[in-house]
């Protein structure tokens, strides 16, 4: 069993090593190290809650893909992709408050995905003010066979319960 310094790799680390500035903390051994357990918690409350949700977790999204999409950023940041209805999609961002340099949420509608979502690589959308992303660390899938209604739903249940997760995680570890 991997232990949580292991859980994150070197491109992880140095990605959360530039966040230290992003989010005003003081440049110190204790800030990485906290941004670090966070982000683990972080990524271990997303793999539990798209799995108990019965959501498949992949490499890539492809453009083409019906079904709706839950991405987690290297920075620990959510992107919310609804399911494809009437040629386009809806986007929601959320950065859960611990940067500076982006804003805390935006959303849009009537936006596509630019190409597809792979792992490592940044999202790019086709309109709004969501343009580009962080590197994506998670994809969270829908069932494409699930009514978009009911996608649109499990969607945001799975975002508000992350959301609060995650607020509570810098709650208690980044001060």
């Amino acid at each position: 069993m991997p232990t949580e310094e292991n859980m994150i790799n070197d491109t992880i680390r140095r990605h959360l090593k530039q966040l230290v500035k992003t989010a005003g903390l003081p440049d110190t051994e204790e800030s990485r190290q906290s941004l670090e357990e966070a982000w683990i918690e972080k990524m271990n409350a997303f793999d539990s809650e798209v799995e108990s949700c019965g959501m498949e977790q992949a490499d890539a999204l492809p453009a083409e893909y019906e079904g709706g999409a839950m991405l987690m950023t290297y920075s620990g940041s959510l992107i919310t992709i609804g399911p494809l209805m009437d040629g386009a999609r809806s986007v929601e961002y959320r950065s859960i408050g611990i940067r500076n340099d982006v804003p805390e949420s935006a959303e849009a509608e009537g936006t596509n995905l630019a190409g597809a979502v792979e792992v490592d690589a940044s999202a790019v959308f086709t309109e709004g003010p969501i343009e580009k992303s962080s590197p994506v660390f998670r994809i969270a899938l829908v069932s494409d066979e699930m009514e978009e209604e009911d996608q649109e739903e499990l969607l945001t249940e799975v975002t508000r319960i992350l959301t609060e997760n995650f607020v509570d995680v810098n709650k208690t570890i980044i001060q």
